[in-house]
């Protein structure tokens, strides 16, 4: 049965394949953020990995974030300024490929724009920090929240709670 997730894996899939990105350009470009760089800071701060998904609105390829699989109390930060973003408690298994999460630290951790790339209206997350974007949102995630934040693992940076 061909379900949402197997045709968004696929999309990805072959978006990878064909080498284009499956997000528009990196949210919210134009405004101004508490952390900012030129261009070429950015690109000194960051891998080209993190620097393509980051400021360039880039996909990592799904199944090859270190994050996937990890499992330890913690918090997941933001990839370009540190921020803390998503808690360890509020990380599922989506089966998609990429870090997921049903809720936010804070309402005001991340911001949400609308990306109408490929012909599809999403919801493209960035940090509210620096503007870094972080991967997309939808509707189809578990309980309590209902919210699946869809993450490259790319742009996130795991630290440990103390004792783990």
């Amino acid at each position: 049965m061909l379900t949402r997730r197997i045709l968004l894996r696929n999309a990805a899939l072959a978006s990878v394949v064909a080498g284009i990105s499956l997000n528009g350009p990196a949210a919210e470009a134009n405004s101004s953020f508490a952390v900012t760089h030129t261009d070429a800071e950015w690109r000194k701060l960051l891998t080209t990995g993190q620097y393509s998904v980051l400021r360039e609105g880039d996909t990592e390829q799904p199944f090859t974030s270190p994050l996937l699989d990890e499992h330890r109390k913690g918090k997941f930060a933001c990839a370009g300024c540190s921020r803390d973003l998503f808690a360890s408690a509020t990380k599922f298994d989506s089966g998609t490929g990429w870090p997921s999460f049903w809720a936010s630290l804070d309402a005001a951790a991340v911001g949400i724009t609308a990306d109408t790339s490929f012909g599809m209206v999403r919801k493209a997350v960035h940090c509210s920090r620096c503007g870094g974007h972080l991967g997309h949102v939808f509707n189809d995630g578990p309980k309590p929240t209902g919210l699946r934040y869809c993450l490259n693992g790319i742009a996130l940076q795991f630290h440990p709670a103390s004792g783990t």
